[in-house]
């Protein structure tokens, strides 16, 4: 495993516990989308991405996706559980994925943007 796959993997497990932990301890019956995902996860997959995007350890679309994929992930593993002791239960699982995506994507993405700017200003502001 090379540098960046290194820092791809913790990002994306850091996020997936950060988002996950949380959202799996809600009763199923108080769950409701995107509201039971915010918190200091979503903070964690924006924060993941300004990190990677101020290392620059790959491409921007590396670095938005890896965090943002940990929140429908998280989300999925939820469905599988719930879905495990209640068949019935996540009728709708394909929109809960796409929920959490989007919400995923949008946090990942303005830390990713925030990274690459705070890297474009401070090397603006050098003196040569």
């Amino acid at each position: 495993m090379n540098r960046a796959q290194v820092w791809l993997l913790t990002a994306f497990v850091t996020c997936f516990l950060a988002v996950g932990i949380p959202y799996w301890l809600i009763p199923y019956r108080l769950v409701s989308l995107p509201d039971s995902l915010t918190g200091p996860g979503l903070f964690a997959v924006g924060l993941a991405a300004f990190l990677l995007a101020v290392g620059a350890v790959t491409p921007a679309w590396t670095i938005v996706l890896v965090p943002a994929v940990s929140v429908p992930a998280s989300v999925f593993v939820r469905v599988v559980a719930d879905g495990l002791s209640d068949p019935t239960s996540h009728s709708l699982w394909p929109l809960e994925g796409m929920i959490a995506a989007g919400v995923g994507l949008f946090y990942a993405f303005i830390g990713a943007l925030a990274g690459r700017m705070s890297v474009k200003i401070v090397r603006w502001r050098r003196p040569t």
